[in-house]
């Protein structure tokens, strides 16, 4: 099995009680033990159920080659290693579509595809977001249509062992949720949302975490399998989760996707270099290649959809994962934001960052979104956002 790499041992009786009983009996092994057990489920709170897909899909990271909607001009030479079409450079560059696995949303017992809403389509290659209110309970059904075992690990929310979703030796035995069998294999997750999973004393009304793969993380979430989670204060959230005192919601992951560690390097070059498998992958142009400097899996301003109105109050959550080169410093042309009450108009991201930032739109216009890093700036981290008067 992909990933097994960490071996953290439990001190305690309870790790006993776990290693002899299982997962499905550690509760009463906490019980016995005298451990508060887990958060009551308030009355009024909703069971949010969602229907979401591992799927393979062939990934563009430039659609509007050979125009850059940066420069509104044909791309440069420096540009074409990443977004080329394979005419103009080497057969054993891959170039801008790669292979990869992406979270999607389906409709109830998977039988289509959900339509993705015109005010999600900023999303990009990031799963459906999905949202809860404090107190509500949120039942994941996953079916993973991948050729590789896969999960969904959760940040921030309140989980049991067997919706966790990450194989490691933590005294438990190793279930379905840790390695949902590929082609078709199925698992329920179960998650709550107590207060420790929703905004703290100084948060915004809403605040993101991430969900991703976490089989083998590194490989997964370089195909493409990681998605945002927004959790709602309680007596904030509208019908649907969002929180009634914002008039729109935006999502951005600044990566560097390495496909040189994806799941799917030996099939992108089998499927797009012609080469026998493993033969380019110590070269250096190759590798370099390879980086996809990226805003939600999107290159030189391919990440479409950031549109607003003057006045409006925006939410800007930003999320960050990666390896020690993915420190992005994310700057907003023509506004500032707060966060925390800091006014600002950069964030700063890491690994695994997970930030909210309010935005009052008063500049009307075009403006650039980018990463301020100057050798991501010139590999395409960069967007546009648009200001409506």
């Amino acid at each position: 099995m992909r990933g097994l790499r960490r071996d953290t041992p439990r001190a305690g009786v309870a790790n006993i009680a776990y290693a002899a009983l299982g997962k499905r009996a550690c509760v009463l092994a906490v019980l016995a033990l005298g451990t508060q057990a887990l958060p009551s489920t308030p009355a009024d709170a909703k069971v949010r159920e969602y229907w979401i897909a591992a799927d393979e899909v062939l990934w563009d990271y430039a659609p509007s080659y050979p125009i850059n909607p940066i420069t509104g001009e044909k791309f440069t030479d420096e540009a074409l290693v990443f977004v080329g079409d394979g005419t103009a450079m080497a057969d054993s560059v891959i170039g801008r579509t790669y292979r990869k696995a992406v979270f999607r949303a389906y409709l109830p017992d998977f039988t289509a595809l959900k339509p993705r809403r015109e005010e999600d389509k900023h999303l990009g290659i990031l799963g459906p977001t999905i949202r809860a209110e404090v107190g509500d309970t949120i039942v994941l059904n996953f079916r993973n249509n991948t050729r590789f075992p896969s999960s969904i690990h959760p940040h921030g929310v309140l989980y049991d062992k067997n919706s966790e979703g990450a194989p490691y030796a933590d005294g438990t035995q190793l279930d379905q949720d840790d390695a949902v069998p590929a082609h078709g294999g199925r698992h329920t997750y179960t998650w709550q949302v107590p207060k420790r999973a929703g905004p703290g004393d100084n948060d915004p009304s809403s605040i993101v975490w991430m969900y991703h793969a976490h089989v083998d993380e590194p490989a997964d979430t370089n195909a493409g399998l990681v998605g945002p989670i927004i959790v709602t204060r309680k007596g904030m959230a509208r019908a649907n989760g969002e929180p009634k005192d914002v008039d729109r919601e935006f999502v951005s992951l600044l990566t560097v996707f390495d496909e040189n560690a994806s799941a799917y390097l030996d099939v992108n070059l089998a499927e797009f270099t012609g080469t026998p498998v493993n033969t380019e992958t110590e070269d250096e142009e190759f590798r370099e290649s390879n980086l996809m400097h990226a805003i939600n899996g999107h290159l030189y301003g391919n990440n479409r959809g950031y549109t607003m109105r003057l006045g409006e109050k925006v939410r800007w959550h930003v999320m960050g994962l990666g390896t020690e080169v993915d420190i992005h410093l994310a700057h907003w042309h023509g506004v500032t934001a707060l966060r925390h009450g800091h006014r600002t108009d950069v964030a700063e991201v890491f690994p695994a960052s997970m930030k909210t930032y309010d935005l009052w739109p008063d500049n009307p216009g075009i403006w650039m979104f980018h990463c301020h890093v100057n050798d991501h700036v010139a590999a395409g981290m960069m967007t546009l956002f648009t200001i409506e008067p």
